[in-house]
């Protein structure tokens, strides 16, 4: 049996709307050992050669997706190659005689899928929900935007980096709400903040900005402190 609860958005558009939708609570990794183990009870097959074969496939989806093709497994779906720039590369400029990005400056940026409508249709056969008997978690209102802001760059004097785990440590949001408010600040060029990495490694590091807005930021965090 599966739990659920209901997840209050974060107003971005600051409209004073709670919206919720429900998530899947407390979801969890399957290891593939235990995907070879179901696969070999239903299947007789062994267990370390369903293994083998698995991982086997996951090198050989590598190597066709790196002839930049996509790889479609019926009743799973489609994983298709995207590419990016590296980082601090410049956007080729499309006039004539403008600059141009060779290969050595593009990269894998990840891998996007498209999940087979069938494993929906088996997911949603199979699934049954109940509500979990927890509250659902609100983002902490204790702090403003700015004094958060001002907690971070506090954070990154002191640290080489900062990751959204800190963060939701740091501020009281949730994860979703500490996640974009963090590319928030990562993409406003004022904020002192910068975004190193990317995907699961991505983390936010100190941007150097105007020493006048740094002390502005550090005096919002003192007036709350007091």
């Amino acid at each position: 049996m599966a739990r659920y609860i209901m997840e209050e958005m974060p107003d971005l558009q600051k409209t004073g709307k709670r919206i919720t939708y429900p998530r899947f609570a407390r979801i969890d990794n399957a290891s593939l050992k235990e995907l070879a183990q179901r696969v070999s009870d239903v299947s007789g097959f062994n267990v370390g050669d369903i293994e083998g074969v698995l991982l086997q496939t996951a090198i050989e989806m590598a190597h066709l997706m790196a002839e930049g093709r996509s790889v479609k497994i019926d009743g799973i779906g489609t994983f298709t190659p995207s590419l990016t720039l590296g980082r601090d590369k410049e956007r080729e400029d499309p006039e004539e005689g403008g600059k141009h990005r060779n290969a050595q400056s593009i990269f894998i940026g990840g891998v996007n899928f498209r999940v087979d409508r069938t494993m929906i249709s088996n997911i949603s056969e199979r699934c049954r929900l109940e509500r979990a008997p927890w509250k659902r978690q609100r983002s902490s209102k204790k702090f403003t935007p700015e004094q958060r802001l001002a907690l971070a760059i506090k954070y990154l004097d002191e640290n080489p980096f900062l990751t959204v785990w800190e963060y939701r440590k740091l501020t009281g949001l949730l994860q979703t709400a500490a996640t974009n408010e963090l590319r928030k600040w990562g993409h406003q060029p004022d904020s002192g903040i910068g975004i190193a990495g990317r995907g699961a490694h991505r983390v936010y590091i100190k941007k150097e900005i105007a020493e006048q807005d740094q002390n502005s930021m550090r005096n919002d965090l003192k007036n709350y402190e007091k």
